[in-house]
């Protein structure tokens, strides 16, 4: 009888230690697929944004007359394969030159299709920052629970790795080299 009591115990202290694993390991699986979900909306946003830049490169042309090569950090993107964090550094720095002609030739706010595409471009950046908050909010819980007792022990058996935050910055800066993985 007494050997019985035992192993029901044991049985019931594995099962409760099962539970618990399973638990935290789903836990990590949720913030995995709300990672994935965050990343797809940036690179969602980034694209639109891409194709914003790239329309209003004839625009420029047309209605400045200029001989200048307009918006060529866009042209250059075309061929690459870039990170979301790269592509967001480009997007930003092609966003000024945009800016830049904008301020130059009064005469492209007489356009509807550039003035469209400059009110398109506020509203992706304000998309863009909502959505950088939300991807580095599920990385703090994420990176949290990876670092942290005794879900580190999960993390730590299903190579989970601590996850870089969203912040416009690719693999080579400085500050990100920093982060160990």
């Amino acid at each position: 009888m007494s050997i019985l009591i035992i192993f029901i115990c044991i049985l019931i202290i594995a099962s409760m230690i099962f539970i618990w694993l399973a638990s935290i390991y789903n836990k990590f699986q949720n913030y995995i697929i709300r990672i994935n979900e965050a990343e797809t909306n940036i690179d969602s946003t980034l694209r639109t944004r891409f194709d914003l830049l790239n329309k209003s490169i004839d625009i420029i042309k047309a209605n400045t007359n200029t001989k200048e090569e307009v918006l060529n950090i866009i042209v250059k993107l075309r061929s690459r394969k870039l990170s979301n964090f790269e592509l967001d550094r480009q997007l930003y720095e092609a966003i000024n030159e945009f800016q830049k002609y904008k301020e130059e030739y009064p005469e492209l706010k007489n356009s509807e299709v550039f003035t469209k595409i400059d009110i398109s471009l506020n509203e992706s950046e304000a998309e863009m920052v909502a959505f950088r908050k939300y991807y580095n909010d599920i990385i703090t819980e994420y990176n949290k629970m990876v670092k942290s007792f005794p879900s580190n022990i999960i993390a730590l058996f299903f190579k989970f790795k601590p996850k870089l935050y969203f912040d416009g910055k690719d693999m080579s800066d400085d500050d990100v080299k920093d982060f160990k993985l």
